[in-house]
């Protein structure tokens, strides 16, 4: 009977655990969609040559930019390469733009 009351415990613990890990990723996306915008002209956004759009990035002034460099795809863009604009560890409390750039971007594995 210990072995059956033991697997039931393990089983519950199991499906309360993946259904927490879907509610925390729920909740982290929509608190990421709720970030006002970064705004360009913040004094930050300014000092690390932050663009709405990458393909509009002045490669003279920014010469480390290279073509197909975006936010989406940069390891400080806290969301999907193909979300529209998400949290950045640069910008707290900012969204930025999936299709921006900055001069802090970093390829992001397996993007």
């Amino acid at each position: 009977m210990s072995d059956t009351m033991q697997r039931r415990s393990f089983l519950k613990a199991a499906v309360l655990g993946a259904v927490s890990v879907q509610a925390i990723s729920l909740a982290t996306r929509s608190e990421a969609a709720a970030l006002p915008a970064l705004d360009p002209s913040d004094a930050t956004a300014k000092a690390l040559g932050y663009a709405v759009d990458a393909t509009k990035v002045d490669a003279k002034a920014h010469p480390m930019y290279k073509p197909g460099q975006k936010c989406g795809t940069c390891v400080q863009f806290q969301g999907k390469a193909t979300d529209a604009e998400g949290a950045c560890n640069l910008f707290a409390g900012k969204a930025v733009k999936g299709a921006g750039w900055c001069t802090v971007w970093a390829q992001k594995p397996g993007a």
